[in-house]
């Protein structure tokens, strides 16, 4: 079970008495929650990423990609605006998450956030413009995309985003400190997962449904025996194919 999913199991009558805080330590955020009933008296720390990046209250808005490093699909770039009002407990980098986790929390963030928005890059952009000007494209995008300019804008990279109005700070693995970038990422992975599960299904021999255009051996053996697609990234399997010819030359 899930740390942030123990409160399942707290009592719920009349004698109980709940009590929240939240205390800053290091670079987290500790959320003890405490249950007093006659019965018994039980605490669960629960370690959660900062809430914000200004003490004061501020319009913060984070934003992350994925698929940065991928053979084939887009690149998916998600910003998140998080009302401090409706807390989300177990928000972290989408990676150290289950499946499953981050399913259950894009549910909630498209449910309790101010304002969330995904876009995605498609491949032949990616190689006319290359994957790092993608990314950076498409959370431009998202952060225009918002109905007010935020305060301050938390980029999880070391990349600031060209252009952009608004006042920006980059942050390196930001996803893993930061709540509002950790919502990103998971918004930002799971709705790209769920388009590179669609295409898989025209094409099943890349085995997309688990490897999601990364590059997995057995997604490049796949490409040197049937070639690429249309989904695939020409500047990214050009090697690949170079490996292609000499295994057939040889």
């Amino acid at each position: 079970m899930a740390l942030w999913e123990c409160k399942l199991d707290w009592p719920n009558n009349e004698n109980e008495k709940n009590k929240a805080v939240i205390e800053n330590k290091r670079d987290l955020c500790i959320l003890e929650i405490e249950i007093e009933s006659q019965k018994y008296k039980k605490t669960w720390i629960i370690m959660q990423l900062k809430a914000t990046y200004y003490k004061k209250n501020k319009y913060e808005a984070g934003t992350d990609e994925a698929g940065r490093g991928c053979l084939a699909g887009p690149v998916y770039a998600a910003v998140v605006v998080l009302d401090p009002k409706k807390p989300i407990l177990g928000l972290n980098d989408s990676k150290k998450l289950k499946e499953s986790e981050r399913n259950q929390l894009r549910e909630e963030i498209e449910e309790k956030a101010i304002e969330w928005k995904v876009i995605a890059i498609n491949q032949k952009e990616i190689d006319r413009i290359n994957i790092l000007q993608a990314s950076l494209k498409a959370m431009f995008l998202c952060v225009q995309s918002l109905k007010s300019i935020p305060d301050i804008v938390l980029v999880d990279g070391n990349k600031s985003i060209p252009a952009l109005e608004s006042k920006q700070k980059c942050i390196i693995k930001g996803d893993g400190i930061y709540q509002s970038i950790a919502a990103a990422s998971i918004l930002a992975k799971t709705h790209r997962d769920e388009y590179m599960q669609k295409i898989h299904k025209a094409y099943p021999q890349y085995s997309w449904d688990s490897n999601k255009g990364y590059p997995t051996e057995e997604h490049r053996r796949a490409i040197i025996e049937f070639g690429p697609c249309v989904h695939h990234r020409k500047s990214f399997i050009s090697k690949i194919m170079e490996k292609r010819l000499f295994d057939f030359s040889s």
